[in-house]
């Protein structure tokens, strides 16, 4: 082949990868933001559609749809928020450990910027599943009046299927999110296309001043209209999380080519409908389609829901897991459901408690209007986070001027909490949700973190430096234990002290391994550590060594893999003829702690229901020995 022909062969394969990835975003990354459309204007419009709505009410609220779209997802995440990364990934809790590194004075004030990003995440992934599939189940309304009294139950049917398939992996239906939401996109871009022609004055809405008119105008009843209006970017921080999924590239090109345009014509289509047709007020989304394709439309949009569910719940996933890896939340049982994704998880524990949760929702709220009170918070809350948080990693690892981040990100900051204090308003009728989530998830990582640092100061104490319990063990004397064959590694989470299990081994068998390690694993601030970084081994002694792994926040801690590099480089020992000793605590509350009572308590539950370390960090289950001790925290 020629060295043209190589070329152009080499950029056609660029192009196809990058189309397919590009289709593989749209149906993962703008799955929610693509059911917007179903709620948001109908939303937006009740609070004014008392008495009817006038020309200027209408196309001043699509021009706050339009604008809000170009602003905050467009301007922020597309264009800005994708070139903050932390290797590659992004995300709330990414962006958290990449700005810890450098953080000085304030590490504590970005720790609870973070935690409270994450919270706020894990309250959109239990709102995003119920109101999406109730929104689109609702349509059956339209096909036939009867179907009215059983749209609880299918929405709950569909979502108990959705969680029950989660322990099955998302590899195989993934090949087929991306198509139907593409096919959704184009079916909202031709609907709303279609229904232009019923009032072109629409178009006008692409002028800013209408929509800066319609909040002067309409004063506080504007400002309500906003927390409805903040319903069309929901999803919007699914574009940083999916960042190294994807790329950012893919992502951008999906949003200009497909997803930006088919949401605005959708939202022109909807607007020109209830110009001509202002009893269209009730469901204007629906409305947009005649009557013999309301039934396949509902279908449709249930299937984009249910991707679009998907999509957050696996998004819950990946940052508990980020949350477990950086030590905000204890060990909990983890399954890679597919041999080839690394970000492909099932987390059992927090599939259950999604399920909960969103069934409440459910069952407490009844239809998606009643949901979408409660819904805007979480997503206002966590972007103004993301503001907070850009702001730091402009000033410390782009280096720019404190003044210029300023000037750059205030309008945005601003303008995002004009959203978020909309959105407040609505806390009597429902907004209450999202906050208590959140709050009890900080509560739980505040705890874990808090109790975690009490716990190392109440046991350092009593330890015994390692070097100097090294010297005085190779010390020939007649108490010395018994040397016996094979090799032992000890866990421990303080390299420089002598771990737990190794001191009560001694003191109660009197025995001593050929071969001792001390084993540390680090979680590091970064997604992935590379294979030449993952271990490092420092020698004591004859007989003992100091050994640490490293895995990065977004990798499996997989111990006994990563122990095999340790043999490649020369350290001689067999895996099926070592002992992996590990201390087992016992903790009991101590009224007189660091922590209140209550927190003690809570501590301890959750160290309770922790994974047992030897299947977290995947280690041989017959070669494991546990030794335990009491600690007063």
């Amino acid at each position: 082949m020629s060295h043209p022909q190589a070329h152009a062969a080499a950029g056609s394969s660029r192009v196809r990868a990058l189309f397919a990835l590009a289709l593989g975003s749209v149906g993962v990354v703008y799955g929610d933001i693509g059911t917007s459309p179903l709620y948001a204007f109908r939303e937006a419009l009740r609070p004014i559609s008392h008495d009817g709505v006038t020309w200027d009410e209408v196309v001043g609220l699509i021009s706050l749809v339009i604008w809000t779209l170009t602003i905050i997802v467009t301007l922020k995440y597309v264009l800005f928020l994708l070139r903050a990364d932390n290797q590659g990934e992004g995300g709330t809790l990414s962006l958290l450990a990449l700005l810890m590194k450098t953080a000085n004075g304030h590490r504590a004030i970005l720790f609870f910027m973070g935690i409270a990003g994450a919270a706020l995440f894990i309250g959109d992934a239990m709102i995003t599943p119920a109101l999406s599939v109730l929104s689109a189940v609702e349509g059956l309304k339209l096909v036939t009046p009867t179907l009215s009294d059983y749209v609880v139950p299918i929405s709950v049917v569909i979502l108990v299927m959705l969680f029950a398939v989660q322990s099955w992996g998302t590899h195989a239906v993934s090949k087929f999110f991306g198509p139907i939401t593409a096919v959704w996109f184009i079916v909202m871009a031709v609907a709303g296309a279609a229904h232009l022609s019923d009032d072109f004055t629409i178009l006008a809405a692409f002028n800013p001043l209408y929509a800066v008119n319609f909040l002067y105008s309409d004063g506080y009843l504007g400002f309500v209209v906003l927390g409805a209006v903040f319903l069309t970017v929901t999803g919007a921080e699914a574009l940083y999380a999916d960042l190294g999924h994807f790329g950012r590239r893919p992502i951008q090109w999906a949003w200009f080519c497909l997803v930006f345009p088919a949401l605005t014509l959708n939202y022109l289509g909807q607007g020109a409908l209830v110009l001509k047709h202002p009893e269209a007020i009730d469901n204007p989304f629906f409305l947009l389609f005649p009557q013999w394709m309301l039934l396949p439309i509902v279908i449709l949009a249930t299937a984009a829901t249910i991707i679009a569910s998907q999509a957050v719940i696996t998004g819950a996933f990946s940052i508990t897991r980020q949350a477990i890896h950086l030590g905000f939340l204890p060990r909990m049982e983890i399954f890679h459901t597919s041999e080839t994704q690394t970000g492909q998880i099932y987390l059992p524990a927090v599939n259950a408690i999604l399920l909960f949760g969103v069934m409440m929702l459910v069952f407490l709220f009844g239809s998606s209007e009643g949901l979408a009170t409660a819904y805007g918070i979480s997503v206002t809350g966590a972007m103004v986070v993301t503001t907070v948080l850009a702001f730091e990693f402009l000033r410390m690892r782009w280096r720019w001027k404190a003044s210029t981040a300023v000037m750059v990100l205030l309008p945005l900051f601003l303008l995002e909490l004009t959203f978020l204090g909309a959105n407040l308003l609505k806390i009597h009728d429902g907004g209450y949700v999202p906050i208590l989530i959140a709050a009890v998830c900080m509560l739980l990582m505040w705890t874990w973190v808090r109790g975690t640092a009490l716990l190392r100061e109440k046991t350092r104490h009593i330890e015994v430096p390692l070097e100097a319990f090294v010297k005085s063990i190779e010390r020939k004397s007649a108490h010395a234990p018994v040397s016996v064959s094979g090799t032992a590694i000890f866990l421990t989470s303080d390299p420089e002290s002598a771990p737990a299990a190794l001191l009560h081994n001694i003191k109660h068998n009197r025995v001593l391994h050929e071969q001792n390690f001390i084993l540390t694993i680090i979680s590091t601030n970064t997604p992935k550590v590379a294979p030449a970084e993952r271990c490092s081994v420092e020698r004591l002694s004859d007989r003992f060594a100091r050994i640490q792994v490293r895995f990065g926040f977004m990798e499996t801690q997989n111990v006994s893999q990563a122990l095999g590099l340790f043999r490649k480089s020369g350290v001689k020992f067999d895996i099926m003829s070592t002992s992996f000793y590990l201390g087992r605590r016992k903790l009991v509350p101590d009224r007189h702690s660091g922590m209140p009572y209550w927190q003690d308590r809570l501590y301890i539950a959750m160290a309770n229901a922790a994974i047992d370390p030897s299947d977290y960090f995947r280690l041989p289950t017959n070669r494991v020995v546990e030794l335990g001790s009491q600690v007063i925290i």
